[in-house]
């Protein structure tokens, strides 16, 4: 297509689209994306990419798969719709129900479906609360998150996702909510001193949700909700006894421990979800994105036995009130069961785990190779390098610099696209992603760092 054609399509779309995170000045240099295969795509210009985020950390399948495709299409010819409310069901909801209680943790057997991740996590938030004032404590309705959480901006995620740029502009901070800090370990255990209380970086970084339960006072608190992997957030891979404290936690004070699973389940850490890491199981699960690969939108959540019991014997009357349209849709669950039917096939999540060895020793050698790359970090098939002005001191680049910006614009170049945050730039390429294309992949961004002098 001409350029003269781009520009067109581009004049067009400022005119009548409004993006997330919606500025002009962001999409000034907007791609318009045509066709993608595999782990390629391409541009309306013809110029091809390494997808270096799958999407948005979603097409765990790669593009172009036509089983997905066609599974959607003769569910569309046969039944296109059905309403999920009680006294209705379809039979791909219940056999992608039947599919998960199969793959997913062993307390966890019963699914509400949504359509996306945002919808994922008010369905978590709503029902933590439901649970408790069932079983006759009203009082625990607080939330707390994590610093650095993504967790979606709907009115409910929107307030345990702990980035204040998603909630500043909106007035509509909802009381309940709270946040501790991340691990991070890059910044937790700098300097670490152990006591007899946190002998460890990750027991102290998981005794910071002791300390937020007893402040807001345990009888108050519903739930606790944390990525495995903080995905948006940089990437960020906890310590390995981090999570056996939080459960111990969550336990020790009746709290829901809720993991968002939107980016880190189907496969994408090595695992088919990501908290089988660290041989801990939640009380309740979100999921979304690698469910259907992102070719048509459903989420959804996973609740425990006990969860699913209190539902089941609540008072008609005082059922769990809470609905989409769009729950259990017969051509959004078809396209799951075509999905985990490729992943099956082809064994992605042992897959996943043995290109994902090499991409994080790919991502290590940068940071071998660059003093300016302050960590690489990641697991699986999910990475990132975060860029730091002094590696030894974790000085970061002054805003002004955009540095992740920079290094963008030097990969775009070279054929890599991903979304940088600020002066960190994350990975998540398809579970499809060849070696050879891995190799590639680190490739550009060791040339695309000598570029900008990092």
């Amino acid at each position: 297509m001409s350029a003269h054609d781009l520009q067109s399509v581009l004049e067009a779309d400022r005119r009548h689209l409004i993006h997330p995170l919606h500025h002009p000045s962001s999409h000034a240099a907007a791609k318009v994306w045509v066709k993608g295969e595999g782990s390629i795509v391409t541009d309306i210009e013809g110029n091809q990419f390494i997808d270096g985020l799958a999407g948005l950390w979603c097409v765990n399948v790669g593009h172009g798969r036509t089983e997905l495709a066609q599974a959607a299409s003769q569910q569309m010819e046969t039944l296109a719709y059905a309403s999920g409310y009680s006294g209705s069901t379809n039979l791909n909801a219940v056999q992608l129900a039947e599919r998960l209680a199969e793959l997913t943790y062993p307390r966890i057997n019963t699914f509400y479906f949504t359509s996306g991740g945002g919808e994922s996590t008010d369905s978590a938030i709503k029902t933590a609360r439901f649970y408790w004032k069932a079983k006759g404590k009203s009082d625990k309705v607080k939330i707390i998150s994590r610093e650095q959480g993504y967790h979606g901006v709907t009115i409910g995620a929107m307030n345990a996702t702990g980035m204040p740029a998603y909630w500043e502009m909106f007035n509509s901070k909802i009381p309940g909510f709270s946040h501790i800090a991340s691990p991070y370990p890059l910044y937790f255990n700098h300097n670490f001193q152990p006591t007899d209380e946190a002998p460890t970086p990750g027991i102290a970084a998981a005794n910071l949700l002791e300390e937020a339960i007893l402040r807001e006072g345990p009888e108050t608190v519903a739930a606790f909700i944390a990525e495995p992997v903080q995905g948006a957030g940089g990437v960020i891979v906890p310590q390995d006894d981090y999570f056996k404290r939080i459960r111990q936690i969550c336990d020790q004070y009746e709290v829901l421990f809720i993991a968002d699973e939107v980016i880190t389940g189907f496969g994408r850490t090595g695992k088919w979800f990501g908290l089988e890491h660290w041989g801990v199981e939640p009380d309740i699960m979100d999921f979304a994105k690698g469910i259907t690969s992102g070719y048509i939108p459903l989420g959804g959540i996973g609740i425990s036995d006990d969860i699913k019991a209190v539902l089941d014997n609540a008072d008609p009357a005082k059922r769990w009130m809470h609905a989409y349209t769009y729950s259990g849709h017969p051509v959004s669950t078809a396209v799951a069961l075509a999905n985990l039917d490729y992943f099956e096939k082809h064994d992605l999540v042992s897959r996943a785990a043995e290109t994902g060895a090499h991409f994080q020793a790919g991502l290590k050698a940068l940071e071998a190779n660059h003093p300016k790359v302050g960590e690489a970090r990641g697991i699986g098939m999910m990475g990132a390098i975060e860029l730091l002005d002094d590696r030894a001191t974790r000085r970061k680049f002054p805003a002004e610099v955009k540095i992740g910006d920079k290094l963008h614009a030097e990969c775009t170049k070279r054929g890599l696209w991903t979304r940088p945050r600020e002066h960190i730039y994350p990975l998540s390429p398809p579970l499809t992603t060849t070696r050879d294309e891995i190799d590639r992949i680190v490739n550009i961004l060791d040339e695309s760092l000598t570029a900008i002098g990092a």
